[in-house]
């Protein structure tokens, strides 16, 4: 059957697969197949479609790395599990900027994701506090460490890269280097 006949919302078992397979494809369809409905949604609800699409692109986010983590259980359509995603995320965005969240209209099945919402929410803290760890670090260690986890250089490309008379040196380096960035990012 040719693609391009294919409905434009993958099924909810396609969307997993592609998902696991780094399939651009099943994303692109999936931004596409319910954002009417979150945008729906958020017009209904105090919102604009700027707010509309954050929103979405922090549910899809929120979804891939459950699914990427491999513990993503279906227990709904994966329509539902969206729509509940974008509700908590626009109650929360809500009730922070002070805007009314008291009547909130819905038109779909809601469930209970607030524990994969500030799973998500914690990543992204750990994120920036990583970002400001590495700022910190100085050179040439946050450049050892970005080139070794980030850009996936071997300890033989840094080795030449600083000069390091043998890998062995690289890697102490390294070591040294997490050692310091450890110590900034659970600094209180």
């Amino acid at each position: 059957m040719n693609n391009s006949l294919k409905s434009s919302v993958p099924t909810d078992r396609e969307v997993i697969l592609g998902i696991l397979n780094n399939s651009e494809d099943t994303l692109n369809k999936l931004y596409k197949g319910y954002f009417a409905m979150v945008l729906q949604f958020i017009l209904n609800n105090n919102g604009d479609e700027d707010d509309a699409k954050d929103v979405y692109q922090e549910a899809i986010i929120i979804l891939y790395n459950k699914i990427k983590e491999g513990n993503f259980e279906l227990s709904s359509k994966l329509k539902t599990y969206i729509y509940s995603v974008c509700r908590r995320i626009w109650l929360k965005k809500l009730t922070q900027n002070s805007r009314k969240a008291g009547n909130i209209t819905d038109y779909e099945d809601v469930l209970a994701v607030e524990e994969d919402v500030e799973h998500h929410e914690e990543k992204d803290l750990q994120f920036v506090k990583m970002q400001h760890a590495l700022e910190h670090l100085g050179e040439p260690c946050k450049t050892i460490i970005q080139d070794f986890y980030i850009h996936n250089l071997s300890m033989q490309d840094i080795c030449e890269k600083f000069g390091y008379t043998n890998t062995d040196n690289a890697k102490t380096q390294k070591y040294k280097c997490l050692q310091r960035l450890k110590k900034i990012f659970f600094q209180p």
